[in-house]
């Protein structure tokens, strides 16, 4: 009585080769986050903005004006740091800040002309190396290779807690 059986899921965490698959997975990403973070660098850094900054950019792009707080949270950053790496795209030129029409406290920030040519520099190169790494592979593979990762990022940014909760979850 009161006895409950964990969910399959669940049950399986603790399993030896998903533990086993687990640390695979975890090497090959770190490896893949060094080596693609690298590459990144290698060519984001020819127009005078970090990694960072060019992310910074991007997001804005996609998710339209934001206030400092969304774009933290969106590029996994505490709030201090996303404001020097905005504070910087602003001296270059490549964002403007105005204020919120709905909250006159709140300021929003938003990619100008500028900003938009040069993050359409940057993805036009990085585009470029990305097809060349994906024309090593046939293209069912390559295909397979971007659903599986985005499935990845999926299921790791469910995970993710950006309000300031425990992070460890395991003590």
């Amino acid at each position: 009585m009161g006895q409950t059986l964990a969910s399959p899921k669940v049950s399986r965490v603790g399993s030896t080769n998903l533990q086993a698959r687990a640390r695979e997975l975890y090497d090959v990403l770190t490896r893949l986050g060094r080596t693609w973070l690298f590459q990144d660098r290698d060519c984001i850094c020819c127009y005078d903005v970090s990694v960072t900054q060019c992310h910074a950019l991007r997001l804005l792009l996609e998710r339209g004006p934001s206030t400092v707080n969304q774009l933290a949270a969106g590029l996994y950053l505490e709030k201090s740091t996303a404001s020097r790496v905005l504070d910087s795209l602003e001296r270059k030129g490549y964002v403007r800040r105005r204020e919120h029409p709905e909250d006159g406290r709140a300021i929003l920030v938003e990619v100008t002309d500028s900003g938009r040519k040069l993050l359409g520099k940057i993805e036009k190169d990085l585009l470029f190396r990305h097809a060349q790494i994906l024309a090593e592979f046939p293209p069912e593979v390559a295909e397979a290779a971007v659903r599986l990762l985005e499935k990845l990022c999926e299921a790791a940014e469910r995970r993710i807690d950006t309000s300031g909760g425990k992070c460890c979850l395991i003590d």
